[in-house]
């Protein structure tokens, strides 16, 4: 079935527009009390999270799973290279740092890797959907720390909000908003690194104005590792009296960097800062674009209505290397997205008992091209790729919250999407339509018991979906057969229990299995996938925090997960039983701060994790264990002036990203100890 696009727009203002029609016929009584008598709360939070007013219709506080929030003042004072670094910090995340230049790395969780050929974590900078056509996160870099307000993550399959790339979860970066101030901070450190950070924000009568500029430039841990980064952001907001507020937000940001290339296992243990020769010219230049507008409006006591339209630019022009054995490749990426969201939320009360509904959805459209050439020091030499394609994707979702007793919440979900798009060959001149994916139904319940103050008892279960990415999303010859959707469905059952601001703990047991499960071949020539086949993904997380006094806290993480191939492919039998490549069974994360005197903060955080298999076949051995520390001081001299050093792996431990190429392992050596001077000035 092709999707009508008009008719899922028709579709979708029927949905929101049923909400009220409900409320209408709920007996809504003059009391606008809220639906929840006791909340019930299923977050982990690092650092301080600063509650602000904020309309209800889209929020995470409806989704009933485990959520981990990192607050401001950690990401503000950090020294990171990218920011993807400051989520790492965060409970079961497995961090994947490829340290190529503008290829950094990434993210993941539930069992999922960060490799590129399965991208299962929905990315959001301020609501608006930041992933790449792959699900990679090049958006990710627009963001700067010293403008987060706070990083949102929300685990498994029971969130309606999100379709696309939503497998595992989702993380949403919320960037400052409001308020009257000036804020500096200024960095450098080893490699010659240099970082300089400016927000400022104005707030005047009904119109608050954000801004952000930030640049950073280093020459890099390894040889042929220079890179520039420069951001650019802002946001403004009208309010139309109390109920209804007008925003826009406009990010620019451009990078260049060198890359050092892999090295074999010799060269890595003998001197993990090096380069290879064939690796001089490799490098690669970005440019990132993202605006939105935001409407959000408060229709009476009872009814909140959010709505959101966008548009991300990417442009990618990467020259690469792999090997001595390999041609130098030319990848260029260039892709537009646009996308409109709605969401209408009404609560209240029927017969009595607590009623929340909402309705929304979102569609997005893509239009993306990748070429990719064979190359000598940059000079092309043939055309292996060049690929046109336009994707579209949308979804609506209706969601209940329903409260039968002051101890009891039940949670109904419901999502659907519809995918549509059209591909170009244009080296051989050939077409081809999307794979009939037809409508993706994605059920989802999540019920909490909150049987004392201070503890939450909470299970979901859900459906998400992966799709072909690329031109695997396509029925390209000789394909006849069009691809379904890989389901995922998975589930939790955890326990939360907090204690005023002194004790805050968490464990939660899930599982997610997938049918189908598909992963990009990332070096073919077409971009095609392969059937990994049915997946079966489990795990436990355990996070504790303690503020056993004023001026001390500490914090940890432990998540022991597992990804193995349930039901191979037919082509490829002898893997069942196999686990995932570039997926450790352990995760742990944790830190300590203490403020002896009250200008002087000190904190130590550490992570580590397990070694991993490199391919599903599980034959090339175990990489990737590492146990690294940071350690910083802090001393605000005044109200306005703050100095800080960090030193980034106390240890000087060896770490590294590996892979295997089909007849080595190729490796990336991490960043030695290093050190950061910092001075920061806030007015």
């Amino acid at each position: 079935m092709k999707i009508s696009y008009p008719a899922l727009a028709a579709g979708l203002l029927f949905a929101v527009n049923a909400v009220p029609a409900l409320a209408e016929v709920s007996g809504e009584s003059s009391d606008a009390s809220t639906p929840a008598t006791n909340k019930p709360d299923t977050s982990f939070s690092v650092g301080e999270i600063v509650v602000t007013a904020r309309g209800m219709a889209g929020s995470t506080d409806n989704v009933l799973t485990s959520v981990d929030r990192l607050g401001g003042d950690i990401a503000q004072n950090a020294d990171v290279d990218n920011v993807y670094e400051l989520i790492g910090r965060m409970p079961g995340i497995l961090v994947t740092d490829f340290n190529q230049g503008t290829t950094s790395g990434k993210f993941s969780m539930r069992g999922f890797n960060g490799e590129g050929n399965i991208n299962a974590v929905k990315l959001l900078i301020d609501g608006i959907p930041s992933n790449s056509n792959d699900g990679n996160m090049p958006y990710i870099d627009m963001a700067f720390p010293l403008n987060i307000a706070v990083i949102e993550v929300v685990r498994g399959t029971s969130d309606p909000r999100y379709g696309l790339h939503a497998i595992a979860g989702s993380a949403n970066i919320i960037t400052r908003s409001g308020g009257t101030y000036v804020d500096a901070r200024g960095s450098v450190g080893s490699y010659d690194s240099f970082e300089g950070q400016l927000v400022a924000g104005l707030e005047s009568g009904n119109i608050t104005q954000n801004y952000q500029i930030a640049y950073r430039e280093s020459d890099g841990y390894r040889d042929h590792s220079d890179s520039q980064r420069f951001s650019l952001s802002g946001k403004w907001g009208l309010a139309l009296g109390e109920n209804v507020k007008l925003s826009a937000i406009a990010r620019y940001y451009d990078a260049d960097a060198e890359e050092p290339g892999y090295l074999t296992f010799a060269d890595s243990r003998s001197n993990p800062r090096m380069t290879n020769d064939y690796n001089e010219s490799d490098g690669d230049s970005r440019g990132l674009q993202q605006y939105a507008l935001t409407l959000d409006a408060a229709l009476s006591d009872r009814l909140d209505w959010s709505n959101m339209a966008y548009y991300n630019r990417f442009r990618d022009d990467r020259f690469v290397k792999f090997s001595a054995g390999a041609s130098q490749q030319r990848r260029l990426t260039q892709e537009d997205q646009y996308g409109v969201s709605t969401a209408l939320h009404w609560h209240g009360d029927l017969s009595g008992v607590a009623l929340m509904l909402e309705a929304g959805g979102n569609i997005e459209w893509q239009d993306n091209r990748s070429a990719r050439w064979l190359s000598v020091e940059r000079v092309p030499t043939s055309q292996t790729r060049d690929q046109q394609f336009d994707l579209s994707v949308g979804g609506a979702y209706v969601q209940a919250i329903i409260e039968p007793a002051n101890w009891l919440r039940i949670t109904p979900a419901y999502r659907i999407d519809w995918v549509g798009g059209d591909f170009n060959n244009l080296l051989s001149d050939t077409s081809a339509p999307i794979n009939d994916y037809g409508s993706i139904d994605q059920p989802k319940l999540s019920v909490a018991i909150f049987p004392s103050d201070g503890v939450t008892l909470y299970g979901n279960w859900g459906k998400t979906f992966q799709i072909g990415l690329g031109s695997g999303a396509y029925l390209i010859p000789p394909r006849q057969i069009d691809l379904a959707p890989s389901i995922n469905s998975g589930w939790e059952l955890g326990a939360k229990y907090q204690l005023g601001d002194r004790v805050e703990a968490r464990v939660a047991y899930w599982e997610q299995s997938a049918t189908g499960e598909i992963a990009r071949k990332l070096n073919d020539p077409l971009g095609d996938f392969e059937n990994v086949g049915g997946t079966d993904r489990n795990g436990v997380d355990v996070q504790l925090r303690v503020k056993p006094m004023a001026d001390l806290s500490l914090w940890g993480a432990l998540s022991w997960q597992k990804a193995v191939i349930s039901v191979p492919s037919p082509a490829t039998p002898e893997l069942a039983g196999n686990e995932i490549n570039h997926t450790p069974r352990w995760l742990w994360s944790g830190g300590i701060e203490y403020s002896p005197l009250e200008p002087l903060t000190l904190s130590l955080t550490g992570r580590g994790q397990s070694s991993y298999y490199l391919t599903t076949a599980n034959a090339e051995g175990k990489w990737g264990d590492l146990n690294i520390f940071d350690a910083s001081i802090a001393y605000r001299l005044n109200q306005n002036v703050e100095l800080g050093l960090t030193v980034k792996n106390l240890g000087d431990s060896y770490y590294e990203y590996v892979w295997w190429d089909g007849s080595q392992t190729l490796h990336s050596p991490a960043n030695g100890r290093n050190v950061t001077a910092s001075a920061r000035l806030r007015f």
